[in-house]
């Protein structure tokens, strides 16, 4: 199906390899992770990703299932973690912290890094209104492209929302000045000025990029708390030896986006220059019916790192048992789990003479090979042989997994 690939096992091991480095570093970062349905109610992601937003006007997955309620196909990982905080009375225990990882769906235009079944990380910190929230999160980010070896690949981008006063105040303006500009704009932005004019600034339409890049600067109408917030949340990146560069032009249209918004992007991937991105929405949950609740966090699509990696990540070389004559598969079976039970990675070969056996073994990277025969059964015995190097060596059989262990 167009938008969708299957994920073979070169790309899986590089997708594990992601998961299980971000998943040991927000553990790390005090993060547990959680898991939310791959469906919800559409209404969870109206209310948190906006009705006139592209993502939910034009790619996300809706249907109605059999008892006539509309279900989309989660298009991102915080709304579902909102609506769980709410529906599983979670509020109690704030601050939390939740790690989650998984397939994401939106019907977007194929292309390099973009699919319409795609995965992602991400991390949400709930009840922590302090700056400190935003630089963990940053940091934890930061951390994980470091361990994956790609952070020296990307660039972190920085820019403030500032405070309800704050968006109010640059609502005004900005209203003002789209409106002088109405003509340039597209169909969907200038529908989009009359009820949510912020979400313009968010627009890819290439005209209304030429409209944005005039428009005033949010940062010009920052209040003294919001442009304080600011200040620390930069002290804390400085602290930690983050280097960030202010993006005055980076933004969050919807009304429940306040303060910090960031990314980490590259020039490595094309048009799809986006690998993480996050930021802080002290109004979502409250806009879900919830209490007010400050919350921070990113998410960043595995796809898109995986093509970041310097290099493959390398398969299991795992020991190869190649029974000598179909006569001595039962005992090669017994030693192939011999050596599973004990933590070794085994395989054997199922049919075929040696020498088939012997290049199957080589193609799949094995790291040795347990010949056995009816001379090495009678001595109770096996050849031990090295692919890389072809030596080879006879080993008792009950010294086979000692003899491997201390090899490996």
């Amino acid at each position: 199906m167009r938008g969708t690939h299957d994920i073979l096992p070169d790309q899986s091991r590089a997708h594990r390899r992601i998961r299980e480095t971000a998943r040991e570093l927000a553990e790390r970062y005090g993060y547990a992770e959680m898991s939310t349905p791959i469906f919800e109610f559409t209404e969870v992601f109206k209310r948190t990703l906006g009705e006139t937003s592209d993502i939910v006007t034009k790619e996300m997955y809706t249907f109605a299932d059999r008892s006539g309620d509309q279900i989309t196909l989660r298009p991102e990982g915080t709304a579902g973690i909102a609506r769980a905080l709410i529906s599983g009375g979670l509020g109690q225990s704030l601050p939390l912290k939740f790690f989650y990882s998984g397939p994401m769906f939106r019907h977007e235009r194929p292309q390099k890094g973009r699919l319409r079944q795609f995965h992602q990380i991400g991390v949400e910190l709930l009840g922590a209104a302090s700056a400190m929230g935003d630089v963990e999160v940053i940091a934890l980010g930061d951390q994980i492209l470091e361990a994956l070896g790609i952070r020296g690949r990307t660039r972190l981008e920085l820019n403030t929302l500032g405070d309800s006063a704050s968006r109010a105040a640059y609502r005004e303006v900005l209203v003002a000045y789209l409106i002088s500009h109405r003509d340039g704009l597209s169909e969907d932005s200038a529908k989009r000025l009359d009820r949510n004019p912020l979400r313009i600034l968010d627009s890819k339409d290439k005209g209304d990029r030429e409209v944005v890049d005039g428009a005033p600067l949010f940062g010009d109408y920052l209040t003294d708390d919001a442009r304080a917030f600011f200040d620390r949340v930069r002290a804390g990146l400085d602290d930690l030896g983050l280097a960030y560069l202010i993006n005055p032009r980076l933004v969050r249209g919807l009304d429940y986006y306040c303060h910090t918004a960031f990314e980490y992007t590259t020039e490595h991937l094309g048009a799809q220059g986006t690998v993480l991105a996050g930021g802080r929405y002290d109004g979502l949950i409250e806009t879900m019916g919830g209490p007010p609740t400050p919350g921070v966090g990113w998410a960043a699509g595995i796809e898109r790192l995986a093509m970041l990696l310097d290099e493959q990540v390398p398969a299991v070389k795992p020991v190869v048992v190649i029974p000598v004559g179909d006569e001595f598969e039962a005992e090669a079976f017994r030693v192939t789990q011999r050596l599973r039970l004990a933590g070794i990675a085994a395989d054997i070969g199922f049919s075929g003479n040696l020498s088939r056996r012997m290049k199957r073994a080589n193609r799949m990277g094995a790291a040795y090979a347990v010949i056995l025969g009816s001379d090495e059964l009678a001595r109770d015995a096996a050849t031990l042989r090295d692919m890389e190097t072809g030596a080879q060596e006879e080993v008792a059989l009950d010294k086979l997994v000692d003899r491997l262990t201390q090899r490996r």
